[in-house]
């Protein structure tokens, strides 16, 4: 499979490890806050794109000094050679993180049985409610809706290691629906609030959306601890 982009060399993409990041093209969502615009399904090509034969011929260069691999995107699971791709990573003896929104359960489930995944990281956009949901991401079926809640759900009871993570834009999150989500994911390991960042959106009138304080998002932090082992916050 071609990717849209990589980061060689990350320290923030998996905890704790070095890490090459790849971006997959397209997503089946069109959340009006995305800050990776460039990579749904009429992108603007900015740069060449990366094949995977490329990629592990970077990866066997470096063994030793990285640890693994990221696939993130746009939304991975789209591509049936992911499978392929993730098998050929983890023939070489490297972690592997998925960052996925969820809406392709059958092929994180396959991941998950033949042990692949070494970590998964999912977007949940809004409270698991349809109408919320659709409000954040504007073009969802109810197919994939559901995909999403069985996703989530299979993940709570992954033995791999797991974080959901929420971007809280104000106009479309207040308190109680990220503790609504929280409570949904209860007795999961991690939880991540990110700060929204309006430098860089789908929608341009997301541009002038003030993003919650760091006191708030600390504040709405300690709303959702008693309902996940760990919560963390990421700022701008």
């Amino acid at each position: 499979m071609q990717y849209a982009g990589m980061i060689k060399q990350s320290l923030v993409d998996y905890p704790g490890e070095i890490v090459s990041v790849l971006f997959s093209r397209g997503c089946n969502l069109r959340c009006p806050f995305c800050h990776n615009p460039d990579l749904l399904i009429k992108p603007r090509v900015v740069n060449p794109p990366v094949d995977i034969v490329e990629v592990l011929e970077f990866m066997q260069q470096r063994r030793g000094f990285l640890d693994g691999v990221v696939f993130s995107g746009g939304e991975p699971t789209l591509h049936e050679d992911l499978i392929a791709d993730i098998r050929s990573i983890k023939g070489l003896g490297l972690l592997v993180k998925l960052d996925t929104n969820g809406t392709n359960t059958s092929m994180v489930e396959l991941l998950l049985r033949e042990r692949l995944l070494d970590y998964v990281a999912m977007d949940i956009k809004a409270p698991l409610d349809y109408k919320k949901y659709r409000e954040a991401c504007e073009r969802l079926s109810p197919e994939n809706f559901f995909s999403i809640r069985s996703t989530a759900l299979l993940l709570k009871k992954a033995r791999t290691e797991v974080e959901f993570r929420t971007t809280v834009v104000p106009v479309l999150h207040t308190p109680e629906d990220i503790v609504a989500i929280a409570r949904f994911i209860e007795g999961a390991p991690r939880y991540t609030l990110q700060q929204f960042n309006p430098r860089v959106t789908l929608e341009p009138g997301y541009g002038r959306v003030v993003p919650y304080t760091k006191t708030e998002m600390q504040e709405l932090a300690d709303l959702c601890s008693p309902y996940v082992q760990e919560v963390r916050v990421v700022n701008l």
